[in-house]
């Protein structure tokens, strides 16, 4: 007798649906074919110890196992589920009537319960795609699963509740969702805050800026000065998520396994901060199973470098690509995948090795030559890809406290998102760019043209300091920021005033 079931094969973001066929005739022997990897040829000892200890036999038969289409390879352990079931509906243990109108996929524990997945969200959006009724998985996956509207979301807890499902027991009812309150309700809370930073007003104005047209930005200043929090706090005053970015965001958790349990959307922007002994395959994602890497997991919100000299060299050179193109292509001998990477790049350092280069309170013990190589681990293109380098200084005792509560990021956010709002009038139609510092040479010369006195300064704060072409473009899109803020139509003086002031370590004397 030949059953087939269906799942789906989870590569990069790229969902798959795959058929599970298995055909059952005279013999012992179990066969398992498709390019399954060791985890799916594993599945059968699973399959017989889960269905041994619920009490019910696997059929004693030649079982030939076929994951279509061949060609593509299989890996995990989600493949439990569907293979048991069609098994089970061959050697006619469950009915095989709803089989072609559900997307089943679930990991078998021994003692026959369903474990989680990775990759429920995709799945379940791929099953509505191909027109499927409903999909069934494990009740810790139901939950980003029901994200998806216009499908019946079935969270089952064991085996046995899925073949009393399918053979038409009632009592089963499909998990619902109210998105909305779901996303919304989450959106306002945040551990950190701006009106906990005391002083440091000019640093606060460039993240606000940085906020406002999503530009790259690096704090350099002494141990001590508030870099770490003021990065941790910059989530805070980014534009809320949209519904649309959210459910991207979420897919790519879901496919690495890093969503929290309970949780079915990501409703606000991911902090990434990897420590600064991590690979370049984690930085970017890859590996013998491909898995997003950092700057996918920090799409649509921030990644965080603490310490970036501190980085391998070669980790920071394999980010230049992604901030250009905020996109990364993972290429090996047996793939190559797709990962979205639009992110925030935001990284602090000390300003020298000791940490007390320019620091008016301490005694700084480097050379300028030690400086200079510190500053060295850090290579130009990677800096002319930061569009804000902010020099900060430690507040003394006597500021930190006589020092007012800060502006409240709620306040703050509400400038930024009114900037957002004009950007993405300005960009209305324009795919892939949605704020100033995705701008590419041909918006920049449409959207941020300057008048005779802003080039004119310009052109002197180039000469001066000997300033590359890429920075020449990321002032202007910086300026062209701060006028949004201002609600200014044009660039003027000011703002480019304002954002060549913004490129603190391009200075000659920086390291004297």
């Amino acid at each position: 007798m030949l059953v087939k079931t269906y799942c789906a094969a989870v590569n990069g973001m790229e969902v798959t649906p795959v058929t599970v066929e298995v055909s059952i005739r005279k013999g012992v022997h179990f066969h398992l074919v498709g390019l399954p990897d060791t985890a799916v040829k594993e599945s059968y000892e699973r399959i017989r110890a889960a269905l041994n200890n619920v009490n019910i036999k696997l059929p004693q038969n030649d079982i030939t196992v076929n994951l279509s289409p061949a060609d593509i390879q299989k890996s995990g352990s989600g493949y439990d589920l569907p293979i048991t079931i069609a098994m089970l509906a061959a050697n006619d243990n469950v009915a095989t009537d709803k089989l072609q109108h559900y997307m089943i996929m679930a990991e078998l524990g021994l003692d026959g319960r369903l474990c989680p997945i990775r990759g429920a969200l995709p799945i379940a959006m791929k099953a509505k795609e191909l027109g499927f009724h409903g999909i069934i998985l494990p009740k810790e996956n139901v939950k980003e699963a029901a994200v998806v509207q216009g499908i019946d979301v079935y969270g089952m807890g064991n085996i046995l509740e899925v073949m009393r499902f399918l053979n038409g027991e009632l009592g089963f009812e499909p998990t619902t969702i109210d998105v909305k309150t779901e996303f919304f309700d989450h959106q306002q809370h945040f551990e950190f805050d701006f009106a906990d930073v005391k002083g440091q007003q000019s640093v606060k104005r460039a993240l606000e800026v940085a906020a406002a047209g999503g530009h790259n930005i690096i704090l350099v200043g002494p141990p001590g000065s508030g870099k770490s929090m003021m990065a941790k706090c910059l989530p805070s005053i980014l534009p809320p998520l949209s519904i649309e970015e959210s459910l991207e965001t979420t897919q790519i958790y879901s496919v690495a396994g890093k969503l929290g349990k309970d949780v079915s959307l990501i409703s606000k922007r991911p902090f990434r901060s990897p420590h600064h002994t991590i690979s370049s395959v984690a930085i970017v994602g890859g590996g013998t199973t491909p898995q997003p890497g950092e700057i996918s997991l920090a799409h649509n919100g921030v990644l965080y470098a603490d310490e970036l000299p501190e980085f391998r060299r070669d980790v920071l050179e394999v980010l230049r690509q992604p901030l250009e193109d905020r996109r990364i292509t993972v290429s090996r001998v047996k793939y190559s995948i797709d990962y979205p990477s639009s992110f925030m790049f935001v990284a602090s350092m000390n300003p020298c090795p000791c940490g007390y280069h320019n620091d008016p309170t301490h005694h700084c013990t480097c050379s300028p030559g030690q400086i200079q190589r510190y500053m060295h681990k850090i290579s130009g293109p990677l800096m002319d890809r930061i569009d804000l380098q902010i020099e900060l200084q430690a507040l003394g005792i006597d500021d930190l406290i006589n020092a007012p509560k800060g502006e409240p990021s709620a306040m703050i956010r509400e400038r930024v998102v009114r900037a957002r709002k004009i950007q993405e009038e300005r960009f209305r139609g324009l795919k892939g760019i949605h704020c100033n510092a995705q701008m590419k040479p041909a918006q920049i010369r449409k959207f941020a043209q300057l008048d005779e006195h802003s080039t004119g300064m310009l052109k002197m704060a180039m000469e001066r300091l000997k300033l590359s072409a890429r920075a020449y473009d990321r002032i202007i899109k910086v300026a062209r920021t701060i006028a949004d803020l201002d609600g200014k139509q044009n660039i003027e003086v000011t703002h480019i005033a304002e954002a060549v002031g913004y490129r603190n370590l391009d200075r000659s004397d920086w390291v004297e």
